[in-house]
């Protein structure tokens, strides 16, 4: 059996007992024993002291309620055991939605419904698509944090298969970018930071490989929507093509809304929607700078893959499988995944990423079918590496429980770079009359974000090298 000390009130009783014994004795002969007025003063100073520590350690000791909160729900959260990385359940939530890619359209605008839009001005949709992709990821990524998760994924699905039924009766610029580009792109925002961290929950030592198959769907999607539509437009238009979209869409989305499940509960963590006490961590905020220099060139080959192949005439039609090619090529992602998880992902993506830029520059100097083939293959399956394991570094970078926000704030800041990137682009090629100097620009920014990737990653390591 334990001790336990008195409360307040057994030793206030105690106190009054001990003085009656006093007077009682006071009263008495004076035959009393001096041992045991002795004993009474003793047990009396004993009470006293233990009173006035138990009081001095009340006052040193001030536990504030939101960090007590904090640690409470971290201590829940770590009884949990660590992540299954496997099982039937944590394989379940890898599979995801395919998605809706828009620059598979920007050939069919330039030349039939939009003709009289430059096609600068046309790259605003595909681009306002992958800014808002990023921007809502901020107050998606603390709401996951903070439980919000089953009704904003819903209502963002239901809102994507509006918007894409929605896109079959638009027949202007402003009504394309409204339906594609805003509601598109803010309601695919809602859906991608819940699944990367649901992911990342589920698995520790085989994340990349978890992170790459999840974005499998988006080469899919690549894949199969230009296809679809370069062989549906001639026979039943295109509104009927976007029709199908829709309804694929509403597949696959309700699939994911089934399957996706959060393993851990939800931890109030402080610092607010956008905290910025994380960019103390200075790894952190170069990872996000470098994340910004490299949206702005990265996607520039993939949205003008078609026209620049016109340009040099090309058939229209054979344009479309090149850029499922280029598509299908980076569904090689899964490999990247694997070796992720033996080399560290910064270090993948660095020499992947490296590559793409590489293959940007040499794009606008391919002069037939072969030629693009070739640089659309390399450029495709390089792409593939940091658009899958971009996320990997920020959920290393901190606390599980604040994953979400880390990857919410990333992607905010990513928008910037995502929005500007095609239409910087899409002017210089206007500008100067074909794509080269678009490629040199957009390759060579994507080489300097690279470089400071590594300046990130020696940030966090302290040293040259090393897996991460």
């Amino acid at each position: 059996m334990s001790y336990c000390h008195p409360g307040p009130g057994v030793r206030q009783y105690r106190m009054q007992i001990i003085w009656q014994e006093i007077l009682a004795m006071s009263e008495k002969s004076l035959s009393i024993e001096p041992l045991q007025v002795i004993d009474c003063a003793s047990e009396i100073s004993h009470v006293l002291s233990y009173d006035r520590q138990k009081t001095e350690e009340e006052e040193e000791v001030v536990v504030e309620p939101e960090i007590l909160y904090e640690e409470v729900s971290q201590k829940h959260v770590t009884h949990l055991g660590e992540a299954p990385d496997g099982g039937l359940r944590a394989w379940l939530v890898v599979f995801r939605l395919i998605d809706y890619v828009l620059y598979i359209f920007q050939a069919y605008y330039e030349e039939n419904l939009l003709v009289d839009t430059s096609p600068s001005t046309i790259a605003w949709i595909g681009s306002t698509q992958y800014a808002l992709l990023c921007f809502p990821s901020l107050a998606t990524g603390r709401m996951f944090d903070l439980g919000y998760f089953k009704i904003p994924f819903f209502a963002a699905s239901c809102v994507i298969v509006a918007c894409t039924f929605l896109t079959a009766e638009c027949t202007q610029f402003w009504q394309l970018f409204l339906t594609q580009g805003v509601g598109l792109g803010a309601s695919y925002g809602f859906l991608y930071v819940p699944t990367v961290v649901i992911v990342s929950q589920w698995f520790s030592k085989r994340r990349g490989l978890a992170l790459s198959l999840t974005t499998v769907g988006t080469a899919l999607g690549s894949i199969l929507f230009p296809v679809v539509a370069q062989n549906l437009i001639p026979l039943i238009g295109f509104k009927w093509t976007v029709r199908v979209f829709g309804f694929i869409l509403m597949a696959t989305l309700g699939t994911a809304n089934v399957l996706l499940k959060r393993r851990l509960p939800p931890v109030n963590v402080r610092g607010g929607l956008f905290n910025l006490k994380a960019f103390r961590n200075k790894a952190f905020t170069i990872y996000c700078i470098s994340g910004i220099v490299i949206l702005l060139g990265l996607y520039t080959e993939l949205t003008y893959l078609s026209v620049s192949a016109v340009a040099i005439g090309i058939s229209r039609d054979f344009s479309f499988y090149i850029l499922a090619i280029a598509n299908a090529a980076s569904a090689l992602r899964v490999s990247f995944g694997l070796m992720s998880d033996r080399v560290g992902a910064i270090n993948t993506m660095a020499v992947l990423t490296a590559i793409t830029g590489i293959a940007t520059i040499a794009w606008p100097f391919a002069e037939n079918e072969v030629q693009f083939i070739s640089i659309a293959i390399i450029y495709g399956s390089s792409l593939g590496a940091y658009v899958c394991l971009y996320s990997a570094p920020l959920v290393a970078m901190g606390q599980i429980e604040d994953a979400g926000r880390r990857v919410g704030m990333f992607l905010s800041l990513l928008a910037f770079g995502g929005v500007a990137g095609p239409p910087i682009s899409g002017a210089i090629s206007t500008t100067t009359g074909g794509f080269a100097a678009a490629g040199y620009y957009s390759g060579g920014i994507v080489l300097f974000g690279v470089a400071i990737l590594l300046v990130a990653r020696y940030l966090h390591l302290g040293r040259l090298w090393g897996k991460f």
